[in-house]
């Protein structure tokens, strides 16, 4: 440390006089630096002496060797060790004053004045005039004060960051505090409201408890009525019924006595005589002991778990609510919702006829079973009859009050029956173009009607959640099947006609055995309203219209679900298989457009 200040002060007296300063510096050594290159200066090898160097090396093991030994305790008396009980002081030298004035200056950070007091120190110590021994230390108070200075300093710090955080956690504080009196407030309110709203319901349960009494008189009473209003109706149903069966009876054996009158008197009078211009020509009720063809044929079933979608066609500006098949040709009329009903050729799509007339939307369409003829209901309340060969309207019946909601024909071709929203079902006279018979016993809605095949039974399904089957003869209701618990939309026969399905506006389709008159079968399609039903030839499958834009399909063999013909846009009105081979399905739906599934 002595070199390096010599150093610095030889270097200051030397070559950085003080600017300004009138003092002498007294030159105490001049080193000259040459800058010549020392490699041509011969160094000498100095050989090594191994002997010397074992010396040392057993000197220094010998002194080690010593150091331990004297450290070791020595042995007391008695052969026990004796330990020091003076333990070592350790004895703080004091600081110097020169140190003292440097770390002053250095914790202000005054560095001009630290290298003027350290240059001036420097040379009094080299000139002598200072010795270290004369030179007093800081005193002890100065150190503690300044020792205690700087513990003030952290312990002010210290006493920031808690203030700090006393205030943060306070803030915290009175926050949670309005929140929780907030909290408590809405509470006791609730409680409140609790109790209010609890002393009401009590009131209102005592006052309901006064009328109780007299509620359950009135419903008894209601009951009551209702019942003897439905047995007054029933019995007003059935001398309507019988009143009509005896006018008709009446009806039919004057015009017999007519006729009879009319073949006299053209006998007398000549072929050509007057009376015989006015007469009005009957078709005549079909019989009873007709038997089905098919009732033990076995024909294939459809594979609808191979069909698909082969095509779709739009021709309607409205939804598309009623599909029929052409009897001898593949050709299919559809209903519409904009006023017109139209024919297709199948598997073309090619528009055949449209058939415009009707003044509200179209909601049934049926072919005549020779082909020639086409009869559509609407919800104008009207029945009309079209010549497909003249491409008119032949007649239009306009019995009904309300709008008609579907027709069908006779399989010979004779009658025409129809059913509507006024709770009726009307059997027409194809011939006449009269009505013949009126079914009443409906406490709603008629949504449906067929024939039983190659039968005089009619088949109608209503909202009244009901499936009947009437007499077309008598007018009479023949059986009543129950068990929907939501309106009818369809009822339909297989080919036997041993087997009815009807389907509802819950997705729940019902399959009776007509000859046990018995449920035997109940399938579930969904939450959405399965709007119609068909058979397939065989009798075996059943599509079902379903309103989740989808044709569902099961086997009534197996008793479980096929396929789901998805393809449509909104829901299914109507499904039918082509009847003579059963080989392909044609679907009507909402969204204006009928597919065909192959």
């Amino acid at each position: 440390a002595g070199s390096n200040l010599f150093f610095f002060a030889t270097v200051v007296s030397s070559g950085m006089p003080t600017k300004g300063s009138e003092k002498q510096h007294t030159i105490l050594q001049t080193i000259e630096l040459s800058d010549e290159s020392d490699e041509e200066f011969a160094y000498e090898e100095v050989p090594e002496e191994p002997e010397q160097l074992d010396d040392d090396d057993d000197e220094n093991i010998n002194d080690i060797n010593k150091l331990l030994a004297e450290t070791q305790a020595r042995p007391g008396e008695g052969g026990e060790s004796v330990t020091d009980t003076n333990p070592a002081k350790v004895k703080q030298r004091p600081q110097v004053i020169d140190d003292f004035f440097r770390n002053f200056l250095i914790k202000y950070d005054m560095k001009r004045s630290l290298e003027c007091f350290q240059m001036e120190w420097y040379e009094l110590q080299q000139s002598g005039r200072h010795q270290e021994s004369n030179l007093p230390p800081v005193p002890d108070i100065y150190m503690k004060n300044h020792g205690l200075d700087e513990e003030v300093f952290l312990l002010r710090q210290e006493v920031e960051k808690a203030r700090s955080v006393a205030s943060t956690a306070k803030q915290s504080w009175d926050k949670f505090r309005k929140e929780r009196d907030f909290h408590r407030m809405h509470h006791r309110r609730v409680v409140q409201e609790k109790n209010k709203l609890i002393i009401d319901l009590k009131r209102l349960k005592k006052h309901y408890e006064q009328y109780e009494p007299t509620l359950s008189e009135l419903r008894h009473k209601y009951e009551v009525a209702m019942k003897e209003k439905m047995l007054m109706r029933l019995e007003r149903d059935r001398f309507m019924a019988k009143y009509e069966h005896v006018q008709k009876q009446l009806s039919q054996v004057n015009s017999d006595a007519a006729r009879d009158d009319t073949m006299v008197a053209s006998k007398n009078d000549g072929p050509t005589g007057e009376h015989s211009r006015g007469t009005v020509k009957m078709a005549p009720w079909p019989s009873e002991d007709r038997p089905n063809p098919f009732a033990n044929s076995n024909f294939e079933a459809a594979r609808v778990g191979d069909m698909k979608r082969s095509a779709a066609f739009k021709g309607h500006l409205g939804a598309v609510t009623r599909i029929a098949f052409h009897p001898k040709v593949p050709v299919v009329a559809t209903a519409s919702d904009d006023h017109t009903w139209k024919m297709w050729s199948i598997p073309e799509g090619q528009l055949m006829l449209s058939g415009e007339g009707h003044k509200d939307w179209v909601s049934g369409v049926v072919f005549h079973p020779r082909g020639s003829l086409v009869a559509t209901c609407s919800g104008d309340s009207d029945v009309k009859i079209w010549d497909v060969a003249k491409e008119k309207c032949k007649n239009t019946l306009t019995d009904h009050s309300q709008a008609v909601w579907a027709v069908a024909f006779h399989d010979l071709g004779d009658f025409l029956v129809s059913c509507s929203m006024d709770q009726t079902t009307k059997a027409f006279d194809m011939q006449s173009m009269r009505c013949r018979q009126t079914f009443r016993g409906h406490v709603d809605s008629v949504n449906y009607v067929t024939f039983q095949p190659f039968s005089s039974n009619v088949l109608t399904a209503s909202a009244d959640k009901t499936i009947s089957m009437w007499d077309l003869r008598m007018g009479l209701c023949v059986q009543t099947f129950y068990g929907h618990a939501n309106a009818c939309n369809h009822a339909v026969f297989n080919l036997k006609g041993d087997t009815i399905a009807s389907c509802d506006s819950d997705g729940i389709v019902k399959l009776f055995d007509v000859r046990v008159v018995s449920e035997f079968l109940q399938l579930d399609t969904g939450q959405h309203p399965a709007n119609a039903a068909a058979f397939d030839r065989s009798g075996r499958v059943l599509a079902v219209a379903s309103g989740d834009a989808s044709v569902k399909t099961f086997d009534l063999e197996t008793r479980s679900f096929v396929k789901n013909l998805e393809g449509h846009e909104d829901a299914v009105h109507d499904v039918a298989f082509e009847p003579h081979s059963s080989k392909y399905v044609v679907s009507a739906s909402m969204d204006s457009t009928f597919a065909f599934w192959q």
